[in-house]
Formats: C-alpha cells, sequence, structure tokens
C-alpha cells in the first residue's frame, strides 16, 4: 500500500482540558495526523493532565504549553503560540473535536494557493439527538450565507503581517475578519466537509448562551433574533383560531428553511434529512438565549473559561482601520510579534 506524501504543512490543536474522557479517542488520532502533516498541541490543561497528554501522544506531536497571555480567549493565546513557533506557511488550526480525513487536509491546504484564509464546513458524527439540534443551527446559516467551523486554514504570513488577531470570544470569525480587513483574501469551501465529534449533552447545553452570545459580532442578526420572542408575545395574546395556525406556520418555515441550508453545496451528503426538523427548536432555543446574552453584556460579559468577555468580535470597519494594507504590503515579519520571549515552550 502506498502511503500518502507528508503535507508541507502545521497542524494546530489548542487544547484545555478538565477531564481527560475524550483522551482516548484522540490519540489515535493524533497518531494518523502525524503521518500526513507535523502536529503540534500547544495544552493548557492542569499539569497533572498535561503531564498525562506528554505520555500519551505520540512522540512526533509538539506537545507544549501556551505563552503567558494578555486574558481573554485562552485558543487565541495557543494559536499564537503555536504560530510563532512554526516554520511551516500553511497551517491548519483546529478544535479538539475536529477530525480531518487526508483528502480533507490536502484540500483544505489546497484553498490556500488562491487565498489567505480558508473555511470548510463542518458536520457532526455520530449525530445523537442534541447534534442534530445543533445541526438546525448550521443549517440556517447555509441558508442565508455560510457556516462558521471549528477549523480554518491559514497563510502564516497572513497572521505576522497583522501580528495575530484578537482573544475575542468568536475567534474564528475574528481571525478572519482580521485577515480580510487587511487585504487578505477569504476562501469559503461551503462544499468541503470536515467532520467533528459532537459534545456531551451537559456541554451541548452549557453552550447555549455563549452561542447566543455571538450575536453581538452580527448586529443584524441579533436584532432578528431579539425580535423573535415580542413577535411570539404578540402572537400568544391572539385567539387560538389565530395563534396556533401562526405558530404552526413558523415551524413550518423553520423547517422549510433549515431544507434550503440542507440542499445547498451537497449538504445532503453528510446531513441527514431529521437534522431539519430540529429547526424550531432551535430558532425557540435563541429567541430565548439571546435575550439572556443582552443581560450577560449588559452585566459585563458573558463567563468562559473561568474569565468573563465581553467583545464576541470586533467590527470589520474598526479591524480594517487598525490593519488595513498590511497584507497588500510586501511580507516582512513583524518583529514585535516574533519577538516575543519563548524559551519555556521549544
Amino acid at each position: 500500500m502506498t502511503l500518502p506524501e507528508p503535507l508541507r504543512a502545521e497542524y494546530i490543536l489548542p487544547l484545555r482540558w478538565a477531564e481527560d474522557s475524550g483522551l482516548d479517542e484522540l490519540v489515535p488520532y493524533l497518531e494518523q495526523l502525524c503521518s500526513w502533516i507535523r502536529v503540534t498541541v500547544v495544552d493548557g490543561s492542569a499539569a497533572d493532565l498535561y503531564d498525562c497528554h506528554q505520555a500519551r501522544f505520540p512522540v512526533a506531536v509538539r506537545h507544549i504549553r501556551p505563552a503567558p497571555g494578555a486574558g481573554g480567549n485562552g485558543k487565541v493565546t495557543a494559536v499564537l503560540t503555536a504560530v510563532r513557533l512554526s516554520c511551516a506557511e500553511r497551517l491548519v488550526i483546529a478544535d479538539d473535536d475536529v477530525r480531518y480525513t487526508y483528502e480533507g487536509l490536502t484540500s483544505v491546504l489546497g484553498g490556500l494557493d488562491h487565498a489567505h484564509v480558508v473555511r470548510p464546513q463542518n458536520f457532526f458524527s455520530p449525530l445523537p439527538w442534541h447534534a442534530c439540534w445543533d445541526t438546525a443551527r448550521t443549517l440556517i446559516n447555509r441558508a442565508f450565507a455560510d457556516d462558521f467551523p471549528g477549523t480554518l486554514a491559514v497563510r502564516r504570513d497572513a497572521l505576522v503581517a497583522t501580528g495575530g488577531y484578537n482573544a475575542v470570544l468568536f475567534e474564528n470569525l475574528e481571525l478572519i475578519r482580521t485577515v480580510t480587513a487587511a487585504g487578505g483574501v477569504e476562501k469559503r469551501m461551503p462544499a468541503l466537509f470536515i467532520a467533528r465529534r459532537p459534545p456531551a449533552s451537559r456541554h451541548f447545553l452549557e453552550q447555549r448562551i455563549r452561542h447566543a452570545y455571538d450575536g453581538f459580532a452580527q448586529p443584524r442578526r441579533l436584532c432578528a433574533e431579539l425580535a423573535l420572542v415580542p413577535l411570539l408575545a404578540a402572537v400568544l395574546v391572539q385567539p387560538p383560531r389565530l395563534a396556533v395556525p401562526a405558530i404552526l406556520g413558523s415551524a413550518v418555515a423553520a423547517v422549510a428553511l433549515a431544507e434550503v441550508g440542507r440542499r445547498r453545496h451537497r449538504g445532503r451528503c453528510v446531513f441527514p434529512a431529521r437534522t431539519v426538523l430540529f429547526a424550531p427548536l432551535w430558532v425557540a432555543e435563541r429567541a430565548v438565549c439571546s435575550w439572556i446574552a443582552l443581560a450577560l453584556r449588559l452585566g459585563g460579559g458573558v463567563p468562559y473559561a473561568g474569565t468573563r468577555l465581553k467583545t464576541a468580535a470586533h467590527s470589520v470597519t474598526e479591524l480594517q482601520v487598525r490593519h488595513g494594507g498590511k497584507i497588500r504590503l510586501a511580507f516582512s515579519p513583524d518583529p514585535s510579534f516574533l519577538a516575543q520571549p519563548q524559551r519555556e515552550y521549544t
């Protein structure tokens, strides 16, 4: 059997676990990855878990601690730690639940031939009930535009030119906006399907409000979501002969919208038909959680990994003011980005 040719790129996996229930499944994946691509795991887990990971991970994995950060989203600090140390020009950044195939890696890295950042499409595999529920969000996103996955491919020189990106809540959107605001090109690949493992049902429930808080990075969408509860209240005060058809019609509309997203860009290959039936539940969830997110915003931000984050992502206009033209200029390493001390992490 012919072995796949090693890819001239690097795979960056930020990790911060409070327990190791997923380790037995992650280790074989890392072993497979190491035969395809150089792998760096930036591990912010507690010391005992870090030591356990060090003993279990393949020897080919570069396993390091994140550099000291200034607060905010520790995932961003972990990614930028790996970026500073990397010698590869093409980088794949992926959450710990993402599961690439060799073909998926070659496709997403190939997208960097004509772009600075590439956005594929995630899908859940396997698909328990709560993953079906969250898939409804993905389908509605696809109906309007594109979904935001837990993985991106990016050119290292683009992140060097901008000095990285901000450690906000919606970090992948912030990375994309930073690169494009600086003059970079984004390539969206909604028909490139990359699997991810679903979270435990408890973790899924804990994510509901945080995902709603991401809406502050997309104000027009957030306004539409906030309007859902007042509209529902207006319907419920109507006589049943008017209210019931209106509610049923809204549920059918949500299912139809999800089906549009499922049919776009070959989505039926990975999104089963049953997932569209969860669209009304997801819309109802987002209607309620958006108001909770608004209350948290007024209270100082959403809880995240032991801190509170107020900023979901910066606006395109603000990032253009900070970074406009940086990628259009000839690339040269930014000394302030590359010169940060790395002695602990080499």
